[in-house]
Formats: C-alpha cells, sequence, structure tokens
C-alpha cells in the first residue's frame, strides 16, 4: 500500500490520534472516504465522456485498442533497431578508432621530448 510497511502505518495512525484526538478520527475517515467516493466518481465520468467522444468520431473500444497496439509495437520495433544498431555502431567506432591509433603511429613512430 504505497510503499509503506506495517510499522510505518502505525506511527502514522500514532501520530494522528496525538494530533487530532480520538474524537476527530471517525470524521476524518468519512471524509476522506467521501472524497475518495468523488474523486473515483470524477474518474469514472471523464472516462464515459472520453469513451462516447471516441464512439461520435467513429472510434470503438476495439479499434482504439488496435491503434494503441499498433503504436506500441512501433514504439519496441524502433528501441530494438536502436538499440540493435549501437551496438554494430561502438563497434565499427571502436575499430575506426584503432585503425586511426595504428596509422598514427606508424606515422609519426616513438616521439621522445626534446629538453
Amino acid at each position: 500500500m504505497f510503499g509503506i510497511g506495517g510499522g510505518e502505518l502505525v506511527f502514522i495512525l500514532f501520530i494522528v490520534l496525538m494530533l487530532f484526538g480520538s474524537d476527530k478520527v471517525p470524521e476524518i475517515a468519512r471524509t476522506m472516504g467521501k472524497a475518495m467516493a468523488q474523486l473515483k466518481n470524477a474518474t469514472n465520468d471523464i472516462k464515459s465522456e472520453i469513451q462516447k467522444g471516441a464512439e461520435a468520431n467513429g472510434l470503438d473500444s476495439k479499434a482504439l485498442t488496435d491503434i494503441t497496439g499498433n503504436i506500441n509495437a512501433q514504439i519496441s520495433d524502433a528501441k530494438s533497431n536502436l538499440l540493435g544498431d549501437s551496438t554494430n555502431l561502438l563497434g565499427d567506432t571502436a575499430t575506426e578508432i584503432d585503425k586511426v591509433k595504428e596509422d598514427i603511429d606508424s606515422i609519426s613512430g616513438p616521439v621522445k621530448r626534446q629538453r
């Protein structure tokens, strides 16, 4: 539950009891319950409005599911292509860097500083 363990929950309840007293805790719980119910109803209303708007524009839930599935498939393909090409790209770059190092060494030879 929100990453809160049992001991932490007991501590929070203890603090709430100390701050508000045993008289106010049931009222606070009822108020929070009502607020959560209103929030749930509001989100359900928003979802239904979005669904009605989509259906009015000719999109049903199956079409929306197909569209999101296709988008997710394209995203995963793009990720796999990028990740696959990046390893090859890095390998090719390292090979080219090694070749350039060898060329520089063969041209300059061992260079010693003169004092």
